[in-house]
Formats: structure tokens, sequence, C-alpha cells
């Protein structure tokens, strides 16, 4: 469902004394409903189909970073450890999925030639599914994330050359 469809369902809510509003197309729903207190709460659910994943038994501690790392997006090891080309960063923290679904393949590999606005992967943040394009053209160079983890903001996912 597309993001101005959902604003204008808002407007609309916010407009009108209705406290709720479901629309469905197809397989996607949003639903809309007023808090108690005037806010709004949107609850955009979509039928996908996404790997479940165990929750690991005992999570690592983060290593810290340094105020230089901090503000270079990671540590000089990591960016040093990326072919050269054009890197393909996260728009949003999410979960990164290389195929849209587990029993489909992934979206683009390993020396594969894509043209700018190829989908290479998708990020499910908040329940919604982004894909991720390229913005360039060229070959794939590199998968930097992994399929079903975690992502941050501004991390590297593909390279380009």
């Amino acid at each position: 469902m597309d993001l101005r469809k959902i604003k204008k369902l808002i407007d609309l809510l916010e407009e009108s004394n209705l406290n709720e509003i479901e629309i469905k197309e197809g397989e996607e729903s949003v639903r809309l409903a007023r808090l108690p207190s005037g806010g709004m709460v949107a609850a955009p659910a979509m039928q996908h189909h996404v790997p479940m994943q165990a929750a690991p038994a005992a999570a690592a501690p983060m290593p810290m970073q340094s105020p230089v790392d901090a503000a270079t997006g990671g540590s000089a090891k990591a960016s040093s450890d990326l072919p050269e080309g054009h890197v393909v960063r996260a728009p949003m923290v999410g979960t990164f999925y290389a195929s849209p679904a587990p029993d489909k393949p992934a979206f683009v590999s390993v020396g594969q030639a894509v043209k700018a606005g190829d989908t290479l992967g998708i990020i499910e943040a908040m329940k919604m599914f982004n894909p991720i394009e390229a913005d360039v053209s060229g070959t794939v160079l590199k998968v930097v994330a992994e399929n079903g983890q975690p992502i941050e903001f501004d991390q590297p996912l593909f390279v380009i050359g």
C-alpha cells in the first residue's frame, strides 16, 4: 500500500468524527484508530511470508566504538573490508531480507549485473516491507548484509562496481 494513501487516510480520520478506519486492498490491510487521548495509531499489516528466526540464547556484548568510528559509521577496518565500488547503505533500521519470500531465490547475487532502480533486497521496518533499489548500474561485487539479520541505519548492504 502506498504511503501517500496511508497519509490521506490519516487526514480523513483527523477531519472526521470517526474513531477507526480499516482498508483492505488485496492481501494488504491498514487499520487506523484514534487513541483515547486524541493521538493516532497507524497499524499497517501486510501478509508476507517471513522466515522466523530463533532468538539467540545469549547476546554477546557489543564492542564500544571510538567517537571517530561512531562519526564515520563504523571502524576503519570494516570500511577497508569492502571492495572498491559504490556502497549501497541501509536507509533505515530494520530486518534485511535478500529474497521476497523464504522459498524464493535472492533478488541479486555476487557477479550479477544490475541497473539503477533494480531491487536488491527488502528491509522490514514496523511491519512494512521496503524495497532497497540500486541507485547505480553495475555488477554486484559484494552482498554485505545477511538474510534475516537486523541492520542499522547507514549500514553497508551491497557494493556495486
